[in-house]
């Protein structure tokens, strides 16, 4: 690994560092109980099923929302990290579920640990998803499941511009943050810096040697469930972005 490939590692964690205090207040991060998280479970159960108490490990857990959901299902969960105080807050909030601190593109885990690796928003910001997809398939069981929740956060396509303009709504704020500053930076240099779309991503994890893989865009429930804390306008933006699940198995007997 590189030094500038360090420098960004460090950057991204001290990011998510700072962001910690605030997360589980924005918008589309914490897990409302009720209808949003209704639809999330739906949309892993699709997929997964239900747990069954198979191990699963929750990749960048932030402060433990995916964690909290898969633990309703049934899974035996493990949560990973790179930011602490991402992790203190997800301690506090789950304290029977073990958290441990490190890169997600390098867990230090035993190979086939874990039954199911799920992970969501995390993709799009990977430096190197080659060796974090190849990490993932050495981590898993062979019959095991990888379920990716993400999207292309990044170029926005005709609808979301189209939407934005009438709706007098501008998708990156006019007067930029020191945050957003920081995000800019950081985002002009991982892998996906033009956008983690679903066609990009698959080919890769067919080359570290998933097969079956599965996408699949049908999260209108979890949207529709999240317009009231949105807003109307944010909501319609969200709908009309390129989001999607990714379902990839290792093969092998399970």
């Amino acid at each position: 690994m590189t030094s500038s490939n360090r420098n960004l590692r460090d950057k991204i964690r001290e990011y998510w560092s700072d962001r910690a205090a605030t997360f589980d207040e924005e918008p589309g991060h914490r897990i409302d109980d009720g209808a949003e998280m209704a639809a999330w479970e739906s949309l892993f159960r699709r997929h997964l099923g239900d747990g069954d108490g198979r191990a699963l490990l929750d990749l960048a857990s932030g402060t433990g929302e995916i964690a909290r959901l898969c633990q309703r299902l049934g899974f035996k969960v493990t949560g990973l990290d790179w930011a602490e105080p991402m992790l203190e807050r997800a301690r506090a909030k789950l304290p029977d579920i073990p958290f441990i601190q490190a890169d997600a593109e390098r867990t230090t885990l035993p190979p086939a640990s874990m039954d199911v690796i799920v992970t969501r928003h995390l993709v799009w910001t990977l430096v190197d998803p080659a060796a974090a997809f190849d990490e993932w398939f050495r981590v898993l069981r062979p019959g095991g499941t990888l379920l990716i929740v993400d999207g292309d956060f990044v170029s926005s396509g005709w609808i979301y511009r189209m939407l934005a303009r009438l709706m007098a709504a501008k998708p990156q704020s006019a007067t930029p943050t020191a945050n957003s500053l920081r995000h800019r930076d950081i985002l002009s240099r991982v892998h996906f810096s033009e956008g983690a779309r679903v066609d990009y991503v698959v080919p890769m994890l067919k080359a570290a040697g998933f097969d079956p893989i599965v996408s699949d865009t049908r999260l209108a429930p979890i949207h529709r469930a999240q317009a009231a804390q949105l807003g109307w306008r944010k909501s319609r933006l969200r709908r009309s972005e390129h989001r999607y699940v990714i379902c990839a198995t290792k093969p092998g007997p399970y």
